[in-house]
């Protein structure tokens, strides 16, 4: 039972990783921007990273949290 908080731990990450790519490949990259010209191609490719860029964010926020609780824990018992 010890060991628990690692497992925990990798199965978030990995679920992050999977819903993540998920997320990316079926919603975001198909979404075209149109209208502006010859800037519908960097525009589109600045947005699309824009969006990955603050999901890597949320990913690492959400795995350093769960990181301190497991050490957290540890230090405690």
């Amino acid at each position: 039972m010890k060991g628990i908080q690692i497992f925990l731990f990798i199965f978030v990450m990995w679920v992050l990783i999977i819903v993540g790519g998920g997320l990316l490949v079926s919603i975001i990259a198909p979404l075209t921007i149109s209208g502006y010209g010859k800037l519908d191609s960097i525009l589109d490719s600045g947005i699309k990273a824009l969006i990955a860029m603050i999901l890597v964010v949320i990913w690492i926020f959400t795995l350093s949290k769960i990181k301190n609780w497991i050490f957290h824990k540890q230090i405690r018992n």
